[in-house]
């Protein structure tokens, strides 16, 4: 066999292979584009937009959680500077009833010295009266006394009565007035 012949023999068998699975046909390939751009088109006309809304819509909520999240923690941050605060002013409030209490014991503790002092002074200044009112009244009493003892022993001695005598009566007063003096210069 000639060259040519082998060559014309293997055209020929080339030109009969089988077709290739992998490459396709021009119909298919045109159907297969429009499908995919008809897909494309309605997937971008009603299936893409679903997605945005629900997309957005979510991103919304996490927004919303997120600035309501914000708002209840600047409230509370907010409260506990309340509740400080008047922590802060109940101490301070408490600190100042304390000192006003002491403050009060102190005064009244001041006070209740003071009267007592009042009242003992009272006291010491009215026993005193009453021992210079029992004093006096013993002493007066006294005197009578020695006088009618005086009165009785010059009666004896001079064996006449001297009751009624004013004279006497002087005489006595007078004998008292120096025995006072006596016992005063003794002292």
């Amino acid at each position: 066999m000639s060259v040519e012949t082998v060559l014309a023999s293997a055209v020929i068998v080339a030109s009969e292979e089988p077709p290739n699975p992998l490459v396709p046909k021009a119909p298919e390939l045109i159907v297969g584009t429009i499908a995919f751009l008809l897909l494309l088109w309605l997937l971008k006309k009603f299936v893409y937009p679903m997605f945005e809304k629900a997309f957005a819509e979510r991103t919304a909520a996490i927004e919303g959680g997120l600035a309501k999240a914000e708002l209840a923690q600047a409230q509370a941050d907010a409260a506990l500077a309340q509740y400080q605060a008047q922590l802060a002013d109940a101490r301070g409030e408490a600190s100042t009833i304390r000192s006003e209490a002491q403050a009060d014991r102190a005064r009244i503790i001041d006070e209740a010295r003071t009267e007592a002092d009042a009242a003992g002074a009272a006291i010491r200044q009215r026993t005193a009266a009453q021992v210079e009112a029992d004093r006096t009244s013993a002493q007066t009493e006294l005197s009578r006394d020695v006088g009618r003892i005086a009165l009785d022993l010059a009666e004896r001695i001079l064996g006449e009565s001297l009751a009624d005598d004013a004279r006497a009566r002087a005489t006595i007063d007078r004998f008292i007035a120096d025995l006072e003096q006596a016992s005063e210069g003794s002292r």
